[in-house]
């Protein structure tokens, strides 16, 4: 399978075409606030290489958020726009599982045999969005925007009704005790957290970017699962994952208050 993978929903930009999961080609920039200009660009030329290399695309998958409001509503419009050009589906995958695949690559040798990660995107000021995974990436906490007070309110934030082995009543800042388990952290909203966040079993893994081509590994794993049951996305009424209602700041550009 030929996927065309879109990932805008950080600083981030980038494009890939992936095959069977692999990556082939990827474009990328990691400075930020490029997304409109670059991201077509990338396309036109990941295009081409398809054909040159005589590859028929076969679907569009995107990085369907958390992230920034302005980057995820490019990659959509963008997806959407390839996907009826093409005429081929829409796979979504979720940010979080991008930013944990981009992580287990580069994950420092541990003793711990069930590591957990905690990929945490930047929502403003003290806020993250962020869920907690397994090793195999399946989601141990629903997605949350979680303000970064103090190490108690926010365990106790991302790890509400999760089952780690917990007894009633028990403080949430335990969790990654409870077993043993060490804690990673990575993300562009990992800094925020490093100064507030200190438990000696919280580990800050620098650099982690969600990527293109870990969009083309998780879309596949998608399709594989949903093979006998799949339905496909309906486009004219596809939104990105948001997580929090948009809310418009007064222009400060001249004639636009």
């Amino acid at each position: 399978m030929i996927v065309l993978c879109i990932e805008t929903s950080t600083s981030v930009c980038s494009a890939a075409v992936c095959k069977d999961g692999k990556p082939l080609k990827q474009c990328i920039c990691l400075e930020g606030s490029n997304h409109a200009r670059l991201l077509p660009l990338y396309i036109e030329e990941l295009l081409h290489f398809a054909k040159q290399q005589s590859l028929s695309i076969d679907a569009v998958g995107l990085s369907e958020g958390p992230g920034s409001y302005t980057g995820l509503r490019i990659g959509t419009s963008t997806a959407k726009g390839l996907c009826y050009g093409l005429n081929v589906p829409l796979i979504p995958v979720p940010t979080l599982q991008v930013l944990c695949a981009a992580a287990k690559d580069k994950l420092p040798i541990t003793n711990d045999q069930s590591p957990l990660l905690l990929p945490l995107i930047d929502a403003r000021r003290m806020e993250v969005y962020t869920a907690l995974y397994d090793m195999d990436l399946h989601p141990l906490s629903e997605v949350k925007a979680v303000v970064v007070e103090n190490e108690e309110s926010f365990s106790e934030a991302v790890c509400q009704q999760v089952n780690l082995g917990l007894s009633a009543g028990q403080p949430g800042s335990v969790f990654c005790q409870s077993e043993g388990r060490s804690v990673f952290f990575f993300g562009d909203g990992a800094a925020k957290c490093q100064s507030v966040l200190t438990n000696p079993d919280w580990h800050y893994i620098p650099d982690i970017v969600p990527e293109a081509r870990y969009v083309g590994v998780l879309a596949e794993q998608i399709v594989h699962r949903q093979s006998s049951n799949r339905q496909s996305v309906d486009l004219a009424y596809y939104e990105p994952y948001y997580l929090k209602e948009f809310i418009a700041a007064q222009s400060h550009v001249k004639g636009l208050k």
